[in-house]
């Protein structure tokens, strides 16, 4: 099995992939609101599976963390718009604090490629 790591640093990979499976560390943005980060984690998520020959109708599973669940709406107002109709993923959302206090958003994805 051959194992690619992308865009590294000295802590952790954005990607990482195996022969049939696209692993992404968690995505975050900067942007005044929650629709804001959420479509440009969305647009950043995109970016990294097309790299890797993949695309979000092989999203497998999602997991989203939220600074504040009151903004669940919002964030899947700018989802549901992205998420492929027919190969909708398994998914989590769940409210915690994140690594810096500007980021209200972070949406980590798994996928075929």
């Amino acid at each position: 099995m051959t194992i690619e790591r992308k865009h590294s640093n000295a802590r952790m990979s954005q990607v990482v992939a195996t022969d049939t499976t696209v692993y992404l560390a968690g995505q975050v943005a900067k942007g005044a609101s929650v629709a804001e980060q959420t479509t440009a984690i969305l647009a950043a998520i995109d970016g990294y599976l097309a790299e890797m020959g993949s695309d979000k109708s092989k999203v497998l599973q999602v997991t989203i963390w939220l600074t504040d669940m009151s903004t669940f709406a919002e964030m899947n107002q700018v989802y549901d718009a992205w998420v492929h109709p027919e190969h909708k993923p398994a998914r989590a959302c769940v409210e915690s604090k994140l690594a810096a206090p500007e980021y209200k958003v972070e949406i980590m994805v798994t996928a075929a490629r």
